[in-house]
């Protein structure tokens, strides 16, 4: 019986609909008119046979004049109002206060005709009921005509919808769905939420849940994809539901963030999948205001390899700071035009002259001319080589450029009245396994023995951190590029563990770092919690709505192979070499006490060293590293092997 009652008005709906929407848009504004002419009688009808409980009352036949004049006034003032120029497949809320006043206009005029000519009047809470009504019926109409509209022209887009579960009954949560109910993409089954205030309540007629039930609504529904509609939630919860998620084996979608939302950029609805630089890491830790900021305004900076991943986010966020110019070096003409484009874009009205310079830091002349001219004051030494194998390949290029290019910038700054010299170093510095993690700590020794020389005013300083998410050839852009093509990831070592940190933050502390500097100091950001990197696969995996492929899941998406650890790698990065580390005015900046070589010991050997790469002698090159880092041992320059 209920199939029967649904099939009978189903179809005539169906057919109606289907007729309605083939229909030009003048006819389907006619046929709206004609649906208000036959309300408005029927409301004038009722707004008496309501109030005097009676089919066709005494008072309502002396009153036959309001049915002419309420049907010639109410079109009138809908058509002046715009009522008919609305779209009826969009109409909400608004559209509906817009008829109510629309409504409210046409009884007030219908009360002042009655005044104005004397003519019989209704019952006073008659108009009242007219108003009710009129609003009522003519806005009933216009929400089934939108509900049947939107159906219907979605009606082959609706057997492809997602279904779909949206963590977050905020704002963001019910917009989210209300986009989604406009578009008909999704379905939405139902919504989750961590207040248990709003389980059992139903917002726009869909339920909404505690997060327990989320296993027996998988299991019944089988919903397609998680939306997660919190924008505004810290990283250490978004991670914390994530984490809980992901036993689903459901793809796991949010919204934009509030920032890109508010600026335009984006909208409500253009969802995405979670990125893994927005789980790994802290919560953002605010600035320091006398930190970030006074040091650099007005101020003439460089930043060396400006192109770079440390380098670029520099310079984004000097450049907001109001230095009064900022040289961008870089050896890279690629990377060089490109941040030179973004920053420019960026810019807008600040009053900031962007400089880009094609060079090298081991160009001495050309360094020197430069910031003698340009009168710099501040630099960031972010130039240098730092993929361990190709180092490991190549080490006199990254002698050469790492360590005697940190010493020609450091020198030219010295003679300069350069104020200020920070260098970007790495963990790899520590104990280093590798030639790159030698010649950063030769550059860190450079620096230290700057600070000590006291020939120049410049203050020197160093800050030392380790890996940052998503920096050139760091593994998690590399395990997204493997996952997009099937896999598998390579992973070095399965007990390999690093420590992240985003860019921004990176480079926020050590601008921050820099301000803290009176002259040779080693400071160490907190790196937060260390990663296992075969968890951050699996979870990237998870993430992109695959599964790992393994001995237990055979059947999986995506395979992770172990290849060895490669020449120089190290299982655990640290920050210290010996001593400990002290506070100092930031909670997430440290200071080290650490051995330095004094300058009359140094320069000779660095001249020594610049002269064996000068010729290329790569065996008395190395034995001369191993003597300024004895934690490093001298190996054999690498041959390359030509083969045909």
């Amino acid at each position: 019986m209920p199939c029967a009652f649904f099939m009978a008005i189903h179809f005539p709906t169906a057919f109606f609909g289907a007729h309605l929407l083939r229909l030009p848009p003048l006819s389907r504004r006619m046929l709206l008119i004609a649906t208000d002419l036959l309300l408005i009688p029927l409301a004038v009808w009722l707004s008496f046979a309501l109030r005097l409980a009676e089919p066709w009352p005494q008072q309502l036949q002396n009153c036959a004049w309001l049915f002419l004049a309420a049907w010639l006034v109410a079109p009138v003032v809908y058509a002046f109002t715009g009522q008919y120029k609305g779209i009826t497949r969009y109409a909400g809320s608004k559209a509906l206060y817009a008829l109510a006043l629309r409504n409210l206009g046409v009884v007030l005029l219908l009360h002042a005709l009655d005044r104005l000519l004397q003519l019989p009047a209704p019952p006073r809470s008659s108009w009242l009921l007219l108003w009710l009504l009129l609003t009522g019926l003519t806005g009933l109409v216009r929400l089934l005509l939108r509900d049947l509209l939107q159906q219907l022209s979605n009606g082959s887009r609706r057997q492809r919808q997602v279904l779909a579960v949206i963590y977050g009954a905020g704002d963001a949560g019910v917009q989210l769905a209300a986009a989604l109910r406009y578009a008909q993409s999704h379905r939405v089954l139902a919504f989750l939420d961590d207040d248990p205030n709003l389980w059992g309540r139903t917002i726009n007629g869909i339920r909404v849940l505690g997060p327990q039930r989320l296993p027996g609504l998988i299991e019944w529904q089988r919903p397609s994809q998680i939306l997660l509609a919190m924008p505004r939630i810290s990283r250490s919860r978004r991670r914390q539901i994530v984490d809980a998620l992901q036993f689903t084996g459901i793809p796991v979608l949010q919204v934009p963030s509030v920032e890109e939302i508010t600026a335009g950029r984006t909208s409500i609805d253009a969802l995405r999948p979670i990125a893994i630089e927005e789980l790994l890491g802290r919560d953002p830790v605010p600035p320091l205001p006398q930190l970030l900021g006074p040091g650099l305004a007005e101020k003439v900076v460089l930043v060396s390899g400006a192109g770079g991943s440390i380098g670029a986010e520099l310079c984004r966020q000097i450049l907001p700071l109001g230095p009064r110019c900022l040289v961008l070096l870089e050896s890279h003409e690629p990377s060089l035009y490109a941040i030179k484009q973004e920053l420019g874009k960026i810019q807008g009205a600040t009053p900031t002259q962007l400089i880009g310079v094609l060079g090298s830091v081991t160009d001495g002349p050309m360094l020197e001319h430069l910031l003698e001219r340009l009168q710099v004051q501040v630099v960031f030494h972010a130039a240098a080589y730092k993929h361990v194998p190709i180092v490991e390949g190549c080490p006199l290029a990254g002698l050469h450029n790492n360590v005697i290019g940190t010493w020609t910038l450091a020198q030219a700054a010295g003679r300069s009245g350069v104020e200020s010299f920070t260098l970007i170093s790495t963990d790899k510095a520590v104990r280093p396994t590798n030639v790159m993690g030698a010649s950063k700590r030769v550059a860190e020794l450079v620096v230290q023995a700057m600070a000590e020389d006291g020939k120049p005013l410049c203050r020197f300083a160093m800050v030392r951190f380790g890996n940052v998410l998503g920096s050139s050839g760091s593994v998690v852009p590399l395990f997204r590029e493997q996952i997009a093509s099937g896999g598998p990831i390579t992973l070095t070592h399965p007990d390999i563990i690093r420590y992240f940190m985003t860019i921004p933050e990176a480079a926020q502390l050590v601008l921050q770092a820099a301000a803290l500097a009176k002259g040779g100091e080693l400071f160490l950001l907190d790196m937060g919690d260390p990663v296992r990197i075969r968890d951050l696969a699996e979870q990237m995996v998870q993430l992109s709505g695959l599964s790992v492929k393994d001995a237990d899941h055979p059947h999986g998406d995506i395979e992770i192979v172990c290849s060895g650890l490669r020449p120089g790698e190290k299982l655990y990065e640290e920050l210290l070499i010996d001593g400990a580390s002290e506070p100092t005015a930031h909670p997430l900046i440290f200071q080290a006490n650490e051995r330095a070589i004094p300058p009359d010991v140094l320069w000779p050997q660095l001249h020594a060293l610049a002269s064996a790469l000068a010729r290329y002698d790569g065996n008395t090159a190395l034995a001369l590293l191993s003597q300024l880092v004895p934690e490093w041992q001298a190996k054999p320059e690498p041959v390359p092997s030509l083969r045909r």
